[in-house]
Order: structure tokens, then sequence, then C-alpha cells
């Protein structure tokens, strides 16, 4: 069973930095998963931040420039470092995983698990 657990989530002051992590347990062949970070405020829809593969890597227009994912296969962990934070950046923060080695956008609907999420607040 698939099982992504995040950590690294805090408050912060704007133009700060916080670097998530996603742990993958219960993977096997994690380097055919698409990863990806979403995140969500209350009463908005859940909306895409960045995801990864071997041969694909997106990102929302909203953190270009100021936030990196990236992925250590050894570890099978997924990392989102965040720089130059905003208000704005303020939500929950999910990491999800979607096996194969299709396309890989970060689109809510097609990833098959999702962590429980860690919060990241940013003040002005």
């Amino acid at each position: 069973q698939v099982q992504l657990v995040e950590s690294g989530g805090g408050s912060v002051q704007a133009g700060g930095s916080l670097r998530l992590a996603c742990a993958a347990s219960g993977v096997t062949s994690y380097s055919n998963y698409c990863m990806g970070w979403f995140r969500q405020v209350p009463g908005k829809e859940r909306e895409g931040v960045a995801s990864i593969s071997p041969l694909y890597l997106n990102y929302a227009d909203s953190v270009k420039g100021r936030f990196t994912i990236s992925r250590d296969y050894a570890k099978r962990t997924l990392y989102l470092q965040m720089n130059s934070l905003k208000p704005e950046d303020t939500a929950m923060y999910y990491c999800a995983a979607r096996p194969g080695s299709g396309v890989c956008l970060p689109i809510p609907t097609g990833y098959n698990y999702w962590g429980q999420g860690t919060q990241v607040t940013v003040s002005s």
C-alpha cells in the first residue's frame, strides 16, 4: 500500500523560505511514478504547484522562479524548495503520486495517492 507523508511546513514571514519533503513507502519502481505538489485553501479547489518525473518537469505560473521541485530516488523522497514566499502561498500543501511513465502534469485529477498535507502559512 502506497503511503505518502509530508513534512516541513510551518509559519514564515513574506520573503522567507521553506523546504517541504514527502517520503514515499510501499512503492515499487519509484522511478516510474509521476510525483506532484498541490495546495489548497479552505473554500477553494486544490491547485497544482509542480510535478516531476524522469521525463517531465512542470510548474504553475504562480510559482515559477520561486519554487523548485526535486526528488531523491534512493530515498524515495520528493522535495519542494519554496523561496521568496508570499502571503498568497499560504495553504495546505499535499504531495501526490501516480504510477506510469506518461505525461506528468500538476493536475489533481490524475493522481492516485495523496499525503495528509502540511500547512504553510506566510505572514506579511
